[in-house]
């Protein structure tokens, strides 16, 4: 009995080290960040959530990945010359290494298809399949949801 009980007390302590060596070394969040309009506010109050997520985190000392999918009217966010945050875009590209940008190829197809010829993407952003499948498959990863 005796026997049973260190090794039992000695199993509590080692899972309590392994938790408290995690907590030192911090947790890592997930976001997903959805964008759907193409008003230019809504669109830079999305890129703010990334900074402000990833400030917060980070003070922390925890890590955050953060990727923004942008489908429908918020496609223009990744449009070249229709974009109204472009510019903040390739900078956070360039500057934040725990960011990613999803562009949905259902809404590219349809406006190039409207259009008459491809519409280009930013090379900042990655051309998904479909932008609210791509949603899905994050949420089932385990990532939070936001939608400014």
């Amino acid at each position: 009995m005796k026997k049973i009980i260190t090794t039992l007390a000695t199993a509590i302590a080692t899972l309590l080290l392994i938790g408290q060596m995690a907590w030192a070394q911090g947790k890592t969040h997930y976001v997903a960040i959805h964008v759907d309009t193409s008003n230019p506010k809504i669109q830079n109050m999305a890129l703010n959530n990334v900074v402000n997520i990833t400030k917060y985190w980070e003070a922390k000392g925890d890590k955050v990945v953060v990727e923004v999918v942008a489908y429908g009217p918020g496609l223009t966010m990744y449009i070249p010359g229709k974009s109204k945050v472009a510019d903040r875009i390739t900078t956070m590209a360039l500057g934040m290494e725990n960011l990613s940008f999803s562009a949905c190829g259902n809404t590219r197809r349809k406006m190039s298809k409207k259009a008459g010829h491809e519409i280009p993407i930013m090379e900042e952003a990655t051309v998904v399949p479909s932008g609210v499948v791509r949603l899905v498959e994050l949420q089932e990863q385990g990532y939070a949801y936001v939608r400014p």
